[in-house]
């Protein structure tokens, strides 16, 4: 598709779509920070009720992200037929992630709140279907080719990204709460901090310059880039030769950070810079006049 500036001639100016409204944002909020939660407690390697806790808590926000977007169905008994299309719908993809998912991080917090040791082979396939389950909602944006700011080859990299960060910052405000400290999970949400700092700025030069997208996002996009990277990083920074206390106060403020700016930049991206592309009529007909012929 054409990458070319949309100008609107005497037709219709680009609107904001209105069939996914809050509902739906929820499900990219609830699913992107469930599915990274569960990645951080894989990664975390902290086994016990600790991690069948964050386990837990991370199926219930993919499952609420996905009840959110269930209430917006017109026909809610219907929604089975969403099963029907793995073929060709990423939204069925998505529905089979989910239901990998809740199978093996169920399985796998049952196990940790048991202490079994078994709990590792469920949590190494949950490990797998979290980011796949984020990738599929990554495709179901890229795959609206309608909405500029959506159809962009670099949205499912940054809702990935996205997804990992708000779960690694989910994971450090239990642990700050909980006293737990591992150097994988810091690793991996430095890593995740990092990784979503450039997805940002490679969406961001897809978009171009002044266009609606573009500017819907400017402020949200600073946000992420400023309080949801560089301040995080500089607190984990700090964390490091501080005392206990203080180290959990700190690693729990960058864990709010990252997960609330991630939020506010997916409900922006989903409902403020949602503009279709419009359409343009460069002759409009005129009754009882021959229209003009093609060149």
């Amino acid at each position: 598709m054409s990458r070319q500036p949309y100008m609107p001639g005497p037709g219709g100016a680009p609107w904001r779509q209105r069939h996914w409204d809050a509902r739906a944002a929820a499900n990219f909020v609830g699913g992107g920070a469930g599915s990274g939660l569960v990645v951080a407690t894989a990664v975390a390697g902290v086994h016990g009720p600790f991690a069948a806790a964050t386990l837990a808590v991370g199926l219930a926000l993919v499952g609420g992200g996905l009840f959110a977007v269930w209430l917006e169905t017109g026909r809610r008994l219907r929604a089975i037929n969403v099963l029907r299309n793995p073929r060709t719908s990423w939204m069925s993809r998505e529905a089979y992630a989910a239901m990998g998912l809740f199978a093996s991080g169920g399985l796998a917090a049952w196990l940790e709140a048991r202490g079994s040791p078994a709990a590792l082979p469920a949590m190494l396939v949950a490990l797998i279907d979290a980011p796949a389950f984020a990738y599929c909602q990554g495709r179901m944006l890229n795959a609206a080719k309608g909405i500029p700011a959506w159809r962009s080859p670099a949205v499912p990299k940054l809702i990935v990204a996205t997804a990992l960060a708000e779960g690694a910052g989910a994971w450090w405000i239990a642990a700050a709460w909980a006293g737990e400290r591992t150097s994988p999970a810091l690793a991996l949400f430095v890593i995740a901090l990092i990784a979503r700092f450039a997805a940002w700025f490679a969406y961001r030069a897809t978009l171009g310059d002044g266009t609606r997208a573009a500017l819907a996002l400017a402020s949200p996009g600073i946000v992420l880039a400023m309080a949801g990277t560089v301040v995080p990083l500089a607190l984990l920074a700090a964390s490091i030769p501080a005392s206990a206390f203080v180290s959990s106060l700190l690693v729990g403020t960058a864990g709010a950070l990252a997960l609330a700016t991630g939020a506010c930049f997916k409900l922006a991206l989903v409902l403020r810079a949602s503009f279709n592309q419009g359409y343009s009529l460069p002759r409009m007909p005129v009754r009882g006049q021959p229209s003009a012929s093609r060149p």
